[in-house]
């Protein structure tokens, strides 16, 4: 796997097949597909998100803000980029987004409380930070 800066059309690739497990935590979330669009398009405007690619083809987007001492993530997938080569690569590139955050504590929000998502959170170092609302804080700490 490899990551570029995120365009426009990476943002249509991704939302024409995006996983049905990404729909559903934006639903439980609240949050219709034209409001997580528009969530990305302003961190592309910003040049804060990355396009990450299998075999050069757009299989996810990762979006970042910092807020209140910390970064937020926002997250957008391929029902393919869910393997164990992607947790690899996420476990090396989440630390550069941290990197350009000025080493910040990282924050992702989950509204899935399954097994396999807290697994997948555990592996690339983050931890459970809180339960609030139906949703889930996973803390990646600065390196």
């Amino acid at each position: 796997m490899e990551y570029r800066t995120a365009t426009i059309a990476d943002l249509a690739t991704i939302f024409r097949e995006l996983a049905r497990r990404m729909a559903s935590e934006y639903a439980t979330a609240g949050l219709n597909i034209d409001e997580v669009k528009d969530e990305f398009v302003m961190s592309l405007k910003e040049g804060r998100a990355h396009t990450l690619l299998e075999d050069g083809k757009p299989v996810a987007l990762i979006a970042w803000r910092e807020s209140d001492h910390a970064a937020q993530t926002a997250f957008a997938a391929h029902e393919s980029f869910f393997s164990r080569s992607s947790v690899r690569f996420c476990k090396k590139h989440i630390r550069r987004i941290q990197a350009l955050c000025g080493n910040l504590p990282i924050h992702s929000y989950s509204w899935l409380d399954r097994p396999d998502v807290a697994k997948w959170f555990r592996i690339i170092g983050f931890n459970e930070r809180e339960r609030s609302n139906g949703f889930i804080i996973y803390e990646l700490a600065p390196a």
